[in-house]
């Protein structure tokens, strides 16, 4: 049987989104209730997928589904479900308050039908991989934060140089000196930690969840305070859309969130702690 072909992302034609948060399971992943039934040579999905990224817009998608509800998560298994599938359908693209470049919909389906062999992995395995995925995609979170946060620093030195108060340049002033210059520790401080926990992370460790989630949580808080001082020494020009500042904060806030809020990855630090001084 020829296998069907998937275009690349770099052709610009084939996308995918990882459908795992629903209505009622956001930070407590573990309470899923979407389900997929062996029928005969095929799956059937019934379920919802809530604040999915690249949704409606993706050409493929990896759901985790309950195959056996009565172990409850540990009954859960990972599937490819691919755009145009029967039964699979979209919300409606939500109105964010940043990142509004990126889709982000609701995955639908109402008896969504999938051939037999779009189970990914062994049955019942699904959430471990789920685990294992996000510890090793919270870092590039991590990476977009140090971005954001690089790019928000720059604005402000910038207009600082630029910005003339009093009959001098407010970069002169030490009140924003040092409002400058903890921003540009912070942005190093997160640049190194990401770039340690990558090296951790190719290393192959046995377990990452604890420099994952440290990358995560420092790089990410970093963002939003480096984007939120930006405003501050920018301003009402910060405040003001013809400048990019707001904007940077404004997508900032969401690196806190998705990908395992920064309250739940303190929770995951302080477990590990806890295993390790036992």
């Amino acid at each position: 049987m020829k296998e069907k072909y998937l275009p690349s992302v770099a052709e610009g034609s084939c996308w995918a989104a990882f459908g795992l948060t629903e209505a009622g399971a956001g930070s407590d992943a573990a309470g899923i209730k979407t389900t997929a039934v062996l029928d005969g040579d095929e799956w059937v999905l019934n379920g919802t997928k809530q604040w999915i990224t690249n949704g409606g817009e993706a050409q493929i998608y990896t759901i985790i589904a309950l195959t056996n509800p009565e172990k409850g998560i540990r009954g859960a298994s990972l599937f490819l479900v691919e755009d145009g599938d029967p039964g699979f359908t979209y919300g409606k693209k939500e109105d964010k308050m940043g990142i509004r470049a990126s889709a982000t919909r609701e995955l639908i389906m109402k008896d969504c039908r999938i051939p037999k062999d779009r189970l990914i992995g062994k049955k019942g395995t699904g959430f471990i991989t789920v685990m294992k995925t996000l510890d090793v995609s919270r870092p590039s979170i991590a990476a977009l934060a140090v971005g954001l946060g690089q790019a928000a620093l720059d604005e402000a030195v910038v207009y600082a140089k630029q910005r003339v108060q009093f009959d001098k340049p407010i970069i002169s002033f030490q009140a924003v000196q040092h409002m400058l210059a903890d921003m540009a520790i912070q942005v190093e401080a997160a640049r190194s930690l990401v770039y340690g926990t990558a090296r951790h992370i190719d290393a192959h460790p046995k377990d990452m969840s604890k420099s994952s989630s440290m990358c995560k949580v420092f790089a990410t808080d970093m963002a939003m305070k480096v984007t939120t001082d930006a405003v501050q020494v920018m301003g009402g020009y910060g405040y003001m859309k013809e400048y990019p500042v707001e904007k940077m904060m404004r997508d900032a806030k969401i690196l806190q969130i998705y990908e395992g809020t920064n309250q739940i990855q303190r929770n995951v630090i302080g477990q590990e702690l806890n295993k390790e001084y036992a």
